[in-house]
């Protein structure tokens, strides 16, 4: 967000509540725009992924410049007590007690669930087909790296999708930008990783995508947890590939349920045809020699 904005709401009057990343606090603590020696309370949400994404360091610069831990209020949010998190929360908090909820299944009962095995090469071809033959109007799909979101999003594009892509790489105006025409219907698929599509709520939309399987099973919840919302069903489609398959025993002892494995019909492994006639168009020195048709496109369920 824009730099200056912020520190004239910062210095404009006394402040109550400030919500900042670390390394943008550490930026206004630096420059003494802001100090932290009469902070009361400390809250730090997804320590987990802080702890992931190496935000660490940054943040124990933070709590160093507020009063000791016996004059604050601290609250520790984290998904998973991994050991290193339940040592974090011991030097950070004052006898502190320990609150556990139940895992974010609710949502898992109002979609449902359909993991594709397939080949990484067959991949694209069965996304495309599916956002194509089942006309997806608003589809979410997930990716692991920035670099395959960045990827999969210019392919997508190169076939005539309107589509956009939410990563850390992607600026927080554009997301938010992007995020609002994914709503209003301008885009019709949004690729995105965990970390930007975590935040995102969006009534109606019935599809999500993963177009690769997370490591950690609670990813995989978060994400299908984006569809079937407040009530209204909802579809969760995977693709397990070669690599893929091997986190999927983990995703089912999570949810304590068993997942829907098929092999797709060999038409929905080929490019539709209409995608290879505009590709042919637009790129005709691709075009090989003696390629034949793949057949009729066809209506209904996969």
């Amino acid at each position: 967000m824009d730099y200056v904005k912020q520190r004239k709401q910062l210095t404009a009057g006394p402040v109550d509540i400030v919500v900042a990343t670390p390394g943008r606090l550490l930026d206004f603590q630096r420059r003494h725009d802001i100090t932290l020696k009469k902070i009361e309370v400390l809250v730090i949400d997804e320590a987990d992924r802080m702890l992931d994404m190496g935000f660490i360091p940054d943040v124990r610069k933070i709590i160093h410049s507020t009063p000791s831990k016996e004059k604050r209020q601290t609250l520790l949010f984290s998904a998973t007590l991994t050991g290193q998190i339940t040592r974090l929360a011991s030097e950070w908090t004052h006898n502190p007690v320990t609150v556990e909820i139940e895992p974010e299944q609710v949502a898992v009962n109002t979609v449902e669930q359909i993991v594709y095995i397939v080949t990484s090469d067959k991949k694209f071809a069965l996304l495309l087909n599916i956002i194509t033959r089942q006309d997806l109007s608003r589809a979410l799909v997930f990716c692991n790296r920035r670099d395959e979101v960045r990827r999969l999003s210019e392919m997508l594009t190169r076939y005539g999708i309107n589509c956009s892509m939410l990563s850390g790489e992607v600026p927080q105006q554009k997301r938010l930008r992007r995020l609002s025409e994914f709503k209003s219907g301008k885009i019709r698929v949004l690729v995105a990783t965990d970390v930007a599509g975590r935040g995102i709520h969006i009534e109606g939309m019935d599809h999500v995508i993963n177009f690769k399987l997370p490591h950690d099973p609670e990813d995989y919840v978060h994400r299908i947890g984006r569809t079937g919302r407040a009530g209204a069903t909802g579809t969760s489609i995977s693709f397990a590939d070669e690599r893929d398959a091997f986190f999927i025993p983990a995703i089912e002892e999570f949810m304590g349920r068993k997942l829907i494995c098929m092999e797709p019909e060999e038409e929905w492994l080929t490019m539709p045809e209409a995608v290879h006639a505009k590709k042919r168009r637009r790129t005709p020195h691709r075009k090989k020699p003696g390629a034949s048709s793949h057949g009729k496109t066809r209506k209904g369920k996969w």
